[in-house]
């Protein structure tokens, strides 16, 4: 199925991947354009954070290709990887607690954006107010919608061209997830191409143009999110009508 878009930011083609002789991925493909939010849905167990682990370089697939931006990345070192453009916020959001927010931030330019990182800071903070009253205090002082912010914003300091959030509303209040849903929106306003991988089905057909559903280390449903909120299976197994 083709995004909206004629150019593509990420393309999964027959990805395959485990754990030694276990296979958790069995043949996933799916496509992000430029521009372009598309929301990747699945409970826990599904395979959704191995397949994050391989866009990232963290795991060698044994079969398929990943391209990013018309380059092939299958398998290449993380780092490179970060260097492209191809950025991923981890579930559980992995700040240093200890690093005062304005550290924090200043990170995510270490591999990338380095040159331009106070314009970046003052663009991060202007999209996160709260990031700028807390600059000064520890990252592990921040409440769980605070940490979040941090992490995303820890993100954008690296200038990316695609943006992988795994699990950003996992463990925070229903008006803070209001609010972080609200962000993406914003961000893809800006252009940002995002592959948001949620359990948040609802919400995340509401900001995403496409939709692919994981089952099983499978993509068993996928289209538009418009198609997708009246799709009889997606109703039963997650919306629960």
């Amino acid at each position: 199925m083709a995004p909206h878009n004629g150019w593509l930011m990420l393309k999964i083609d027959d990805i395959h991947a485990g754990y030694g002789e276990f296979e958790v991925l069995r043949g996933v493909s799916l496509e992000v354009g430029a521009g372009e939010v598309v929301a990747l849905l699945g409970s826990n167990g599904v395979g959704k954070t191995t397949l994050n682990r391989v866009l990232s370089g963290l795991l060698k697939p044994s079969a398929g290709t990943v391209h990013f931006d018309g380059r092939e990345i299958t398998g290449i070192d993380h780092a490179e990887i970060v260097s492209r453009g191809l950025i991923h916020v981890p579930e559980g959001r992995k700040i240093f607690p200890n690093l005062s927010v304005w550290d924090n931030l200043l990170l995510g330019a270490y591999l990338r954006g380095r040159t331009r990182k106070f314009g970046s800071l003052e663009r991060v903070m202007t999209v996160f107010p709260r990031l700028r009253e807390r600059r000064k205090q520890l990252g592990g002082s921040l409440s769980g919608g605070e940490q979040q912010m941090l992490a995303i914003g820890r993100a954008l300091m690296s200038e990316p061209r695609l943006l992988i959030l795994d699990e950003p509303s996992l463990g925070l209040s229903p008006l803070l997830t209001e609010e972080l849903f609200g962000l993406i929106q914003q961000l893809r306003g800006d252009g940002l191409s995002i592959l948001l991988v949620e359990q948040n089905v609802l919400q995340s057909l509401m900001v995403a143009s496409r939709a692919y559903v994981m089952e099983l280390g499978r993509i068993v449903i996928s289209g538009a999110s418009s198609d997708l909120l009246e799709a009889p299976r997606l109703k039963t197994a997650y919306l629960g009508f």
